[in-house]
């Protein structure tokens, strides 16, 4: 890589990894082409699709623990007599006998509900790893597409599945898992290709917060439609979702490409800008993944430990907020589906507005990428972390917890500009194999956070016992953004492919 001043540290190297501290600071140098002054531009579609693609992989992936509630017959489920609720909140909330879910068809006890949830995950961390590579290999644009169909047929036929019977029902959701596996590590490879460096925060935003959005939509859309007489209610949730993704499908195959050197009908001058900007990839050359440097690198450590204490923060609040609003706070099931997307709400918005203001930091050259990315993440991690202290302080106060969780839990959003493009900081050509390990070990740690709190409250649902919860959550996340601060960085490795040497 050119650096005209040799005293500039790695960290301080311009952000246009073709180009040299002096060209990317000029805006007028002649190096660098000007973007293009067209609104419609072919890396906005493709990240508009992106986003839509994982809105609905996201709402396809939440919509069953909503719908499992009218699936299963509670009257039919032995209760638990053991039960503390001696330290819950005074139940003051009036019940709201208008929304009503159906008595359920299937009598699941707890465990094997449990077993169901749980099930998407054991497919999901097989294939995050292969997902990348195979992405690197013959272009994001199939693997992701791919994910986010085979996903739709899935959901679409998960009610004839669970009619079927329990065991073909478990197996259609570790195939969803499986399937809906590859799509980060795919997108991440495209993001390489066609996002320059100084919109990677607030494009990674726009594209992965679609997750945030699918929840915010599947939350109370699943709720609405399983208290719908219409086919038992619930399977609509199955059938909306899926066939929307089907649809999505045939769009992501007219309109994307997986690199601007392959789309059609990009303008010339957008197409000379971002190749200015970005890695090259080179067609045919392949030197294989270098396993033993990746999983020596502390850097690449320090990504993988940070998610995992964020994934344990974000499924915690994910797969247990339901139950702690419903068992605790006593909020009905209407009220329980709305208030429990509002963490995801601020958390997008917060995500689209910290990421455009990083870029602006790193255009205006005020942080550096290494600064930017700890900072960041920083507070990506703390917000949840003392939202859920804050909800410990706020004890029954219902407002207050929701303020908190809301509030502070909104700055989760601020990773996009932390950790999640520092992966192609590090090695650009393998930037679907190394998001791929680290969302796979961050997924594993998300599934052992509900995992651990079953054990913790399950047939004791008192306020300290959630308490507790929220600590080690807390604990968790805050610890592991330490060894982020320590070990991570923005400079290229020297096992990165040696595309800039």
């Amino acid at each position: 890589m050119e650096v005209l001043d040799p005293s500039v540290t790695r960290d301080d190297q311009p952000l246009c990894i073709n180009d040299s501290l002096k060209k990317v600071v000029d805006k007028h140098g002649a190096e660098i082409p000007a973007d293009t002054s067209s609104c419609l531009k072919a890396r906005y579609t493709m990240g508009f699709l992106g986003f839509l693609g994982f809105s609905l992989v996201y709402a396809m992936r939440v919509n069953l623990s909503v719908a499992i509630v009218s699936m299963v017959n509670q009257t039919a489920v032995p209760s638990d007599n053991n039960n503390d609720t001696s330290d819950t909140c005074n139940d003051t909330m009036p019940i709201n006998g208008t929304f009503i879910p159906s008595p359920g068809e299937f009598d699941w006890d707890e465990k094997t509900q449990g077993v169901i949830l749980g099930a998407f995950f054991l497919g999901y961390v097989l294939t995050n790893v292969p997902g990348g590579r195979m992405a690197e290999k013959v272009g994001g644009k199939l693997i992701f597409g791919l994910g986010v169909f085979l996903t739709a047929i899935l959901t679409v036929i998960s009610p004839f599945a669970a009619y079927w019977g329990l065991v073909p029902f478990v197996v259609v959701r570790i195939a969803e898992g499986f399937t809906e596996g590859v799509t980060f590590p795919a997108m991440h490879t495209m993001l390489a290709h066609w996002v320059p460096p100084l919109e990677r925060s607030k494009f990674a935003a726009i594209v992965y917060a679609g997750a945030n959005f699918g929840t915010i939509i599947s939350l109370p859309v699943s709720g609405w439609l399983c208290s719908l007489e219409l086919w038992g209610g619930w399977p609509l949730a199955f059938y909306l979702f899926g066939t929307l993704g089907i649809i999505w499908y045939g769009f992501w195959l007219l309109f994307a490409y997986d690199t601007p050197a392959h789309h059609v009908s990009i303008d010339p001058q957008e197409r000379a800008y971002i190749e200015a900007c970005v890695e090259p990839k080179n067609e045919g050359e392949d030197p294989g993944v270098p396993w033993l440097s990746i999983f020596t690198s502390l850097p690449v450590w320090a990504i993988t430990i940070t998610q995992c204490g964020q994934s344990w923060c974000f499924y915690t609040l994910l797969t247990e907020l339901p139950t702690y609003m419903a068992k605790i706070l006593h909020f009905n099931v209407q009220q329980n589906a709305f208030l429990s997307a509002l963490p995801y709400l601020s958390a997008w918005i917060v995500g689209l507005l910290v990421s455009s203001f990083a870029d602006a930091l790193l255009a205006r050259r005020y942080l550096s990428p290494l600064t930017s990315m700890k900072l960041w993440n920083t507070v990506g991690s703390l917000g949840p972390s003392l939202s859920f202290i804050g909800a410990i302080w706020a004890g029954c106060d219902r407002v207050w917890v929701m303020m908190m969780l809301s509030g502070l839990g909104s700055l989760q959003g601020a990773i996009y500009a932390g950790n999640q493009m520092n992966h192609i900081a590090l090695a650009p050509r393998y930037a679907g194999t190394l998001y791929g390990l680290t969302n796979a070990a961050a997924n594993i740690c998300g599934f052992l956070a509900p995992y651990i709190i079953g054990k913790i409250v399950v047939g004791h649902e008192t306020l300290a016992r959630w308490h507790s919860i929220f600590w080690i959550a807390a604990g968790i996340n805050i610890l592991t953004n330490f060894f982020y601060l320590i070990f991570a960085s923005a400079d290229e490795q020297p096992w990165s492919g040696g595309y800039s040497q």
